[in-house]
């Protein structure tokens, strides 16, 4: 899938020229190809540990200005179209940190990075913190989420499940297990493992619903899913 192309930005600019150049400096090959071995050569890696990576954003945003939405769009699409998976943590973190500032339209931006060199390591951070940020900020997003849950793309029906794992209380408990029982039938590890899950998260604020969800469906669920969801539980 192609990136697309991102708006004009002085900040971003700014970043994408620091970022290479202070992310490169410390790059570690031997450790990039543990790394591209465990994602399972999704892409390749620099070799940065997640404290040295964060250390090294420090440097990058030196006394660089808030963002606006345009801007953020503009890094992250551009950390996107890099090849090593480093720049998409970048972006991942600079978009949490400014997750406020963003607004509904940004959706279709995140469908886009979700999409794109998917795998979890991206597209679970990018549904729990941005994608649910920008629901928990927009519930008219919801409506989003009833098609996002029925799509073909398997990452896009994980981050529709995935999204309100921050929610707590806030919880839409009505489609969270709506979205878990459209989903059930899924063969994929990804969609059963995103059930078990989502179930597991929520039942930190109300046990006695995902029990009794999970009883009352067990024929449906995948065992995986049951299992996951009851696991700090029980049930």
């Amino acid at each position: 899938m192609t990136v697309a192309a991102p708006p004009p930005s002085a900040l971003a600019d700014t970043l994408l020229a620091r970022l290479p150049e202070v992310y490169g400096a410390a790059a570690d090959p031997g450790r990039a190809a543990q790394m591209r071995a465990y994602m399972k050569d999704v892409a390749p890696f620099l070799g940065l540990t997640s404290p040295v990576r964060r250390e090294l954003t420090k440097a990058v945003l030196d006394g660089t200005p808030r963002p606006d939405e345009g801007d953020l769009t503009a890094v992250a699409l551009r950390c996107w179209a890099l090849p090593e998976r480093e720049y998409a943590y970048f972006a991942i973190d600079y978009l949490r940190r400014h997750v406020r500032h963003l607004t509904s339209g940004f959706l279709p931006v995140a469908r886009e990075l979700i999409t794109t060199v998917p795998w979890w390591d991206t597209v679970d951070h990018l549904a729990a913190h941005i994608v649910g940020g920008l629901v928990a900020a927009d519930p008219k997003l919801r409506a989003d989420m009833d098609a996002w849950i029925g799509d073909e793309d398997l990452w896009i029906a994980r981050t529709a499940l995935l999204h309100q794992l921050r929610h707590k209380d806030a919880t839409d408990q009505y489609r969270l297990f709506a979205y878990c029982l459209r989903q059930s039938g899924h063969p994929d590890f990804f969609i059963r493992k995103a059930i078990g899950w989502a179930l597991r998260e929520y039942a930190k604020t109300d046990p006695d619903a995902v029990r009794s969800f999970v009883a009352a469906h067990r024929d449906t669920l995948a065992p995986l899913s049951a299992r996951e969801a009851l696991k700090k539980v029980g049930g």
